[in-house]
């Protein structure tokens, strides 16, 4: 059985429905969710002139692999309205794979663990909710470390 780590986000239409959307099909079609953190808040990550964004990480059991995981993945973002037009753009729904077991891994369309997470909060502050001590297969520190040691200034809040 492997273990995927999810972070979803949207900050388009309704981005609370459209997670529990996302979150309700990656339980469909990928497996048993085993732990899901509360919903974050925080302003865009590399483009700011959009509205906040909405954030939830996911860990889900799956006895599929990696690569069917992402294709499940961006089948569920097309199915929610997705299209993909400006980098770090305004979106109704994305759907990122972080971590996969404790692999690491690439390909043309997929890069395990996501290049990019140990310099997002909105990526750090939900999965340490869930995961802090996660071990980063590459850093080798867990995503408690990397969080205390990130030097992104967005604020990321706890939805209510």
């Amino acid at each position: 059985m492997n273990q995927i780590y999810i972070l979803l986000g949207a900050n388009l239409g309704n981005p609370t429905s459209q997670i529990a959307q996302a979150s309700t099909l990656l339980q469909d079609r990928i497996g048993p969710i085993v732990k899901s953190s509360a919903l974050y808040v925080s302003e865009g990550w590399g483009v700011t002139d959009q509205p906040l964004f909405y954030n939830q990480a996911l860990i889900i059991q799956t006895d599929l692999d990696k690569q069917t995981c992402l294709s499940v993945c961006q089948e569920i973002e097309t199915e929610l309205g997705r299209t993909r037009l400006v980098k770090w753009g305004a979106r109704l729904i994305d759907i990122d794979i972080i971590y996969f077991n404790n692999e690491v891994y690439e390909s043309e369309d997929l890069v395990i663990p996501h290049p990019l997470m140990q310099f997002r909060n909105f990526v750090l502050v939900p999965f340490c909710e869930i995961a802090e001590d996660y071990v980063h297969p590459l850093l080798r520190q867990t995503n408690r470390q990397l969080l205390s040691k990130s030097e992104d200034e967005l604020v990321v809040k706890k939805y209510t």
